[in-house]
């Protein structure tokens, strides 16, 4: 089997070990070469899972994930991760790309690409990091998740690396953002992940001083425009929102919430009427509206104040200006780690003890709360047809039905004594392309699906 043939077995979910599905690729690639390649690219729809929540995205049409596993069962494969990292997966063309980095010092940053079908490594690259600090828990490791697409994959690490590579890992172009705009220092390091539009790729480096916000072309890795962060702490990621005017690419940090024009960088509206809002990203709730989450406020100025700054925020527009207010807060639910999640009309928030509360969409006002097995979450939840999927950190997954908001099972991924370490054994991220759930532990890379 030559390369373009084994690429075309991974695009196609076909596992390379499985030399009785084979014959079939090859087929197929005899196929679009008498056929033509670009009328079968044409006509083929490849899933993939393109970013950080998949772009806001995390309400998937796939009935055919499964909804019950064990260490021993329904466990396609399990690949580990040189070093450790807390970044999603991201998937395009049947390969899924990972970052990492190893190192007492956090020496070496890496990405690697493996076979989606079978869990097989096909290529790694490694690279210097200009930020060196303590590889410990408490501070940021491969944090920021990648960007994927057809041309391949981009990284952005959180000491200032961002790279450009193809999908077989030949390097398209690279920028070290110390050299350019100096060091990066930042409390716990930065996690703010990569956000794209077909053009751009957005950066945000929310350091401690004279933070910014790039806008990089994705074919030479020039900027496009570059501009002030919002100068408070944040460990969420930019989320592009789509209003009636055009996509507002949103921010969130600590206080505040701003409205970026994705073309040019001006910043269009700044919301100020929020408190413990440093972790979860804000995610579309309909047109020029957004759900936010923000923490029960433990060590941050609004302490016990959190559950109203969860919410939807409305985008409203009045000739040239833009503003943005809250179109109902929460009473009780307040977020952790993990963003909130719309599905079926409804927002989901899941609380730091694993309680899970059901809202409606357009009022806010409850529908359901039902504690979960899945405890505290890192991850943000993901929908697949009518199932909603909780990744708790601690390893175990909890399988909700979208019909009345309980539980349907609760699912352990490793073996509650097998986490290697404390901070080993932290779920971190998960991404869907049928039939595979992908999900990631610090050191390695689980795939969960339907087995005979």
């Amino acid at each position: 089997m030559n390369i373009s043939q084994k690429k075309l077995a991974r695009r196609r979910g076909v596992s390379l070990r499985d030399p009785r599905r084979l014959c079939s690729v090859s087929l197929l690639a005899l196929c679009i070469a008498v056929c033509g390649q670009a009328n079968v690219r044409g006509q083929e729809t490849v899933a993939s899972w393109s970013a950080f929540q998949n772009g806001g995205h995390l309400e998937v049409s796939l009935d055919a994930l499964a909804t019950r596993w064990s260490p021993d069962k329904n466990i396609a494969w399990i690949s580990p991760i040189e070093g450790y990292g807390q970044s999603t997966p991201v998937i395009a063309d049947g390969q899924i790309y990972v970052t990492s980095v190893s190192g007492a010092e956090r020496q070496k940053y890496h990405l690697a690409a493996f076979g989606l079908s079978d869990g097989e490594k096909i290529w790694q690259r490694d690279f210097d990091n200009p930020t060196v600090a303590k590889n410990t828990p408490m501070t940021s490791r491969a944090a920021p998740s990648p960007i994927a697409d057809s041309g391949g994959c981009i990284a952005f690490f959180e000491g200032g690396v961002v790279v450009s590579l193809n999908q077989d890992g030949e390097m398209r172009w690279s920028r070290n953002l110390v050299v350019d705009y100096g060091p990066i220092e930042a409390r716990h390091g930065l996690s703010a992940s990569l956000e794209q539009d077909e053009q751009r790729v957005f950066v945000w480096i929310e350091r401690s001083d004279s933070p910014y916000l790039l806008a990089l072309d994705k074919t030479s890795g020039e900027n496009l425009w570059k501009v002030d962060g919002l100068g408070s702490t944040s460990w969420s990621s930019p989320r592009l929102i789509p209003t009636s005017q055009g996509d507002h690419l949103v921010c969130s940090a600590s206080g505040k919430i701003v409205g970026i024009e994705p073309k040019t960088g001006r910043r269009l509206w700044e919301f100020t009427d929020i408190a413990a809002n440093t972790s979860c990203t804000p995610v579309p709730a309909g047109l020029g509206r957004f759900l936010i989450g923000a923490s029960d406020g433990r060590g941050e100025e609004a302490s016990g104040a959190g559950a109203r700054h969860n919410g939807v925020v409305e985008i409203k527009h009045d000739g040239e200006k833009y503003s943005a207010s809250y179109r109902w807060n929460a009473q009780k639910a307040t977020s952790s780690f993990g963003s909130p999640i719309v599905a079926l009309d409804a927002a989901w928030i899941v609380n730091r003890t694993g309680v899970l509360y059901q809202l409606d969409l357009e009022t806010g006002k409850r529908l359901a709360i039902n504690r979960t097995s899945a405890g505290g979450i890192w991850a943000t939840p993901l929908v697949a047809g009518k199932h909603l999927y909780l990744f708790g950190s601690k390893g175990t997954t909890a399988v909700i039905s979208l019909e009345d908001g309980k539980e349907v099972t609760a699912n352990r991924l490793w073996d509650s004594g097998n986490g290697d370490s404390a901070s080993g054994g932290v779920l971190y991220a998960a991404a869907a392309v049928g039939p595979y759930l992908i999900l990631r532990r610090g050191d390695r890379l689980y795939a969960v699906k339907n087995l005979p």
